[in-house]
C-alpha cells in the first residue's frame, strides 16, 4: 500500500507524449522561460523586502508594506495578516525549489530573528494553517535536509519547527467546540473563549476552512512528537464525513461549528469545499491512512454524477443534487483538473482545464467567477495560481508541450497586464485591466513555484519534488513521514467499508492505460472544446442529456418531482432496463429530460427616488431588494432619509464616521464581505437604512438582471432597516448628487409604489371655450367658469413630505414637480426605465 501511495506521486513523469499542435520546446527555449520566471520572482519579491518587510503583504502601487490597523479595514480579508511577515514565510521554500539557496538561508535566519506569533491580533485559523503553519514547516523540512547534506544551514537547531509547533498550540483553541469543527478565527495572544480575545461569538465555517487542516496539523504531530495536532484535525474530518448528505455524499459550503447542521447547502468544488477534497486525497498520500481515499473516492463518484457537467463544474443543492443552484462558477474550481489527474482521471481534467484556458483566451485572466456563458460575473483577478497548478499537473502527466505553451502564455499575460514598478498587482476588472493595491503571499508561495517546475527537468532542482505533497498553499511535505514517523497514538481512523472501485481507485494511473497506442490522446480531447468562447465556431451544448433515474414500485415518485420543478420527462423507446434483483421494486429506466419554463421567485423592483432640492422626485434610480431587512413591499409610504457614505467606503470594518451615520441611509459599496455583514455593521452605527452600490465599473440596469440580495447564511433577524441595491452607473448618480448638494433626500419604496405614479386621479373630458369679453361683460362670462388652482413647485413639495406623503398629496407633489422648482404645471412625472431622471413631456 505504501509503494502505491509512492507510486501515485512519483509515476505523474510519464513518457514523452508528442501532441500535434505544435513541436516539443527545445531545452534552449525552455531555459529562456525558466529565466524569465526567476526575474519576475526577483521583481516581486525584491520589491516586497525593499519596501515592505517586515510588513505581511506588498502593496504594489503604493510601494510600501500593508500593516493591519494602518490601511483601511479590508474586512474578513484581513484576517490573514497577523503582523508575522506573512509574505516571507510563505515564499521560504519557493526559495529552494528556485534554487535560491543562499537567500533561503538569509530568509529563514530573518523569520527566526524578527517574526513574532503571539501578538494580540485576531486572525483566520484557516488561512493562518495553510501560510503560517504550512510554510515554515516546509522551511524546516527543507533546512533539516540541507542541514544532513552537510551543504549548508549547519547553524540550525529545529527554530522553524519550534515556531510551527508553538502556532499549534496557539491554532488549537479554535478546536473548543461541542462538535469538534474549529472556530473560524481566533486570537493569537488570547485564543477564543478569552474575554480579552473579541471573537468567540461565531457560529459558522466554511466547509474548506474546517477540512484542510489535516497535512499540515498531522505533520507537525509527526515532526514534533506531539499527537494533539494530528487528533484534533482528524476529529473534524470525522464530523465533516458524518455530516454529508448521505444520498447524495455531497457536503455543503458553510456548517455550524457547534451543532453541526449545514448553513448553506449549495455543493460544487469551488470556493467554500475545494481544498476538503484535495486534502482527503493528499492525506492518504502523505499520511498512508486508507480511510482518506475511501471518503476521497466516495465524494468523487458523487462529483463526477452531479457536479462535473464536462467541460463544466456546476454547482448544486447537496439534498437535490440534480438541481443546479447558480449560473456562474468561481475561478477556484480551477485547481480541480490537477486534482483529476492526481486520481488518475485525464479525460475530465483535460477537458475543464481546455474550458479554463479558453477563459483566459478571452478575458487575459480567469475572473473571479465566470458564467456558464463564459461572461464575466465578477472581474475581479486576484494572481490566483489554482490555474496554473492544474497546467503544472497536466504536463508532468501527459507530457504534452500544449501545457507549455499554456504556461508561457501565463508568464507574457502576467508580465504584460500585472507587472508593476513595484511589483505585480492584482486585477480589480479583466474587462478594463485596471489594478488592485494589492499582491497576496499566495502569489509568490505558489504561482512562481508552479510555473518554474513546469519548465524544469527534475535534474535541474536542488531536491526530488517527488518526494514531496503540495499542501493547497504548495508547501512542500515529505511523503517519508508515512513510514518513518508512524501514526500517533489514537490518531488511527479504522477503514470504512468501501464501494464499488474503479481501475484508479488504489493503483498508479498508468501511461499504457490512459494512451492506448494514441499518442494524440489530449489532443483529441481537447479539440472538441475550442470555441467555447466564440472563437471560432459556436460551442452548442447537447439539447438534452441521459440521465438514469431510479423508479419505485408505482414509477411515478420521482417523475412528479421532477414535474414540480419544471422538468417534464420523456422514456426513450428502449429505455427499461430491467429489474434489479438485489433491490426489488426498483428499475432503471434512461431518459430524456427537457427543460420547461420554471416558476421562479419573482424579484420585486424598488427604487431609490431623489426627493429633496432640486430634484424633487424627479430623478428615479432602480433598485434590487433584498431577502432580509425591512421589507419595503409592506411599508405603506416607504421610507425617507438622507444619504451619507460610509467612510470606509467598503463598510466591511469599523466606521470612521458612525457618528454622521447615525439616523441617515448609508451608502456603501459592494465587494471584500458579505451584503449581511456590512448591514449588520451600518445598523449597528445608527443607520436608518442602506443603500449598496455595485462595485463593478459600468454596470447598470439595462444591461444587468435585477437580484435580490441575501444574507451569509447564518441568522438576519437583526437586521431590522431596509436594503436597496443600485447598479454602478444609477449608483453614481446618487454619488454626484451628494458630491454637489451634500444634503440630499431620498425615499426608498417599492417601484410600482413611486412617488405620484399610481394615484393620480382619473380626468375626464371637457371642451373650454376661450373668447375675449368686454369689461362689462365679465360678470356674465364666470357665472359658469372652472376656476383652477395652481400652486407653486416648492411649497406643494414641502407640504406633502409634512403631510406622509399621503396619497392626494401625492398627486400635488407629482403635478406641480415636473417641470422644476417654482413652474405651475399639471402634468404628471413618468418613470424613466433606465434609472437616470425622467425627461420632461
Amino acid at each position: 500500500m505504501v509503494l502505491q501511495r509512492v507510486l501515485l506521486v512519483t509515476c505523474l513523469v510519464v513518457s514523452f507524449v508528442k501532441g500535434q499542435e505544435g513541436q516539443n520546446m527545445t531545452p534552449e527555449e525552455k531555459t529562456v522561460i525558466r529565466d524569465q520566471i526567476v526575474e519576475m520572482f526577483d521583481h516581486a519579491y525584491g520589491n516586497y523586502m525593499k519596501y515592505a518587510y517586515p510588513a505581511d503583504e506588498l502593496m504594489p502601487l503604493s510601494c510600501k508594506g500593508r500593516v493591519r490597523g494602518q490601511e483601511p479595514n479590508r474586512g474578513d480579508i484581513d484576517d490573514s495578516l497577523g503582523k508575522f511577515s506573512l509574505t516571507l514565510i510563505d515564499t521560504l521554500d519557493t526559495l529552494v525549489v528556485l534554487n535560491k539557496l543562499d537567500e533561503f538561508e538569509e530568509a529563514v535566519k530573518k523569520a527566526v530573528r524578527d517574526v513574532r506569533l503571539d501578538n494580540d491580533i485576531v486572525v483566520s485559523v484557516f488561512e493562518t494553517n495553510i501560510r503560517v503553519l504550512g510554510g515554515l514547516l516546509g522551511a524546516h523540512v527543507m533546512a533539516d535536509l540541507f542541514r544532513q547534506r552537510g551543504e549548508r544551514m549547519q547553524w540550525y537547531k529545529d527554530e522553524l519547527l519550534d515556531m510551527a509547533t508553538d502556532l499549534g498550540h496557539r491554532l488549537l483553541p479554535a478546536f473548543n467546540t461541542t462538535s469538534g469543527l474549529p472556530y473560524p478565527k481566533i486570537n493569537l495572544r488570547y485564543g477564543v473563549l478569552n474575554p480579552l480575545s473579541r471573537i468567540g461569538t461565531e457560529t459558522d465555517t466554511c466547509t474548506a476552512c474546517a477540512g484542510t487542516m489535516i497535512l499540515e496539523f498531522a505533520a507537525l504531530s509527526r515532526l514534533s512528537g506531539e499527537s494533539v495536532f494530528e487528533k484534533y484535525a482528524r476529529k473534524a474530518l470525522d464530523v465533516l464525513w458524518d455530516r454529508r448528505q448521505k444520498e447524495s455524499d455531497l457536503v455543503g459550503t458553510v456548517i455550524n461549528i457547534h451543532n453541526g447542521e449545514w448553513i448553506r447547502r449549495d455543493s460544487g468544488v469551488g470556493a467554500g469545499i475545494d481544498s476538503y477534497y484535495e486534502y482527503l486525497m493528499k492525506a492518504y498520500i502523505l499520511l498512508g491512512d486508507p480511510v482518506f481515499l475511501e471518503r476521497f473516492n466516495i465524494h468523487y463518484t458523487a462529483i463526477m454524477k452531479y457536479i462535473s457537467q464536462p467541460p463544466l463544474l456546476l454547482n448544486v443543492h447537496m439534498h437535490n443534487p440534480t438541481v443546479s443552484v447558480r449560473s456562474w462558477m468561481d475561478s477556484l474550481l480551477a485547481f480541480f483538473p490537477g486534482l483529476q489527474v492526481l486520481r488518475g482521471d485525464l479525460k475530465p481534467a483535460i477537458e475543464t482545464h481546455e474550458m479554463l484556458y479558453q477563459v483566459t483566451k478571452q478575458h487575459k485572466f480567469l475572473p473571479e467567477a465566470f458564467t456558464t456563458e463564459f461572461r464575466v460575473h465578477w472581474g475581479q483577478h486576484l494572481l490566483r495560481p489554482e490555474f496554473a497548478e492544474s497546467t503544472y499537473y497536466l504536463f508532468k502527466a501527459t507530457g504534452d508541450p500544449y501545457y507549455l505553451k499554456v504556461g508561457q502564455s501565463i508568464v507574457e499575460k502576467l508580465n504584460v497586464y500585472a507587472r508593476v514598478p513595484c511589483g505585480f498587482a492584482a486585477v480589480q476588472d479583466v474587462r478594463t485591466g485596471t489594478h488592485e493595491d494589492r499582491m497576496d503571499s499566495f502569489f509568490l508561495a505558489e504561482m512562481f513555484k508552479y510555473l518554474y517546475l513546469l519548465f524544469s527537468e527534475k535534474s535541474q532542482l536542488p531536491i526530488n519534488i517527488d518526494d514531496y505533497v503540495f499542501t493547497t498553499e504548495a508547501h512542500l511535505l515529505p511523503v517519508s513521514l508515512s513510514t518513518k514517523l508512524p501514526p500517533c497514538y489514537d490518531n488511527i481512523t479504522y477503514t470504512e467499508v468501501s464501494q464499488a472501485e474503479d481501475l484508479f481507485t488504489h493503483s498508479c494511473p498508468s501511461p499504457e492505460t490512459l494512451f492506448p497506442n494514441n499518442p494524440a490522446f489530449a489532443k483529441s480531447i481537447r479539440d472538441g472544446y475550442k470555441y467555447l468562447t466564440g472563437v471560432g465556431r459556436a460551442f452548442k451544448p447537447l439539447p438534452y442529456r441521459e440521465i438514469e433515474l431510479p423508479l419505485h414500485d408505482n414509477g411515478m415518485e420521482s417523475i412528479e418531482f421532477f414535474k414540480s420543478m419544471g422538468i417534464s420527462l420523456m422514456p426513450l423507446n428502449d429505455a427499461m432496463a430491467g429489474s434489479s434483483k438485489e433491490q426489488k421494486g426498483v428499475y432503471q429506466i434512461k431518459l430524456v429530460a427537457e427543460l420547461s419554463q420554471t416558476t421562479e421567485e419573482e424579484v420585486v423592483p424598488h427604487i431609490v427616488q431623489l426627493i429633496s432640492p432640486p430634484y424633487l422626485g424627479r430623478t428615479v434610480l432602480i433598485a434590487g431588494p433584498a431577502k432580509f431587512g425591512l421589507d419595503l413591499t409592506k411599508q405603506e409610504h416607504g421610507v425617507k432619509g438622507s444619504i451619507v457614505k460610509a467612510v470606509p467606503y467598503i463598510a466591511c470594518g469599523p466606521l470612521e464616521n458612525s457618528q454622521d451615520i447615525k439616523g441617515h441611509i448609508a451608502l456603501a459599496l459592494r465587494g471584500d464581505c458579505m451584503f449581511a455583514a456590512k448591514a449588520r455593521q451600518l445598523q449597528n452605527a445608527g443607520a436608518t437604512g442602506v443603500i449598496f452600490i455595485d462595485h463593478r465599473e459600468g454596470s447598470n440596469n439595462n444591461d444587468s438582471p435585477l437580484f435580490q440580495m441575501v444574507g451569509d447564511g447564518g441568522s438576519t433577524a437583526e437586521v431590522t432597516i431596509p436594503l436597496v441595491f443600485l447598479f454602478s452607473r444609477e449608483g453614481q448618480v446618487l454619488l454626484d448628487a451628494l458630491d454637489e448638494h451634500h444634503n440630499v433626500d431620498v425615499l426608498l419604496l417599492p417601484k410600482e409604489r413611486q412617488l405620484g405614479q399610481d394615484k393620480l386621479p382619473k380626468t375626464s373630458g371637457m371642451n373650454i371655450e376661450i373668447r375675449l369679453s368686454e369689461e362689462a361683460q365679465l360678470h356674465e362670462a364666470f357665472q359658469h367658469t372652472l376656476e383652477l388652482v395652481l400652486e407653486k413647485t416648492a411649497a406643494a413639495v414641502q407640504e406633502a413630505l409634512d403631510m406622509d406623503l399621503d396619497g392626494e398629496r401625492q398627486s400635488q407633489l407629482q403635478s406641480a414637480a415636473d417641470n422644476g422648482p417654482g413652474v405651475e404645471s399639471l402634468t404628471p412625472i413618468t418613470d424613466s426605465d433606465s434609472g437616470a431622471d425622467a425627461e420632461e413631456p
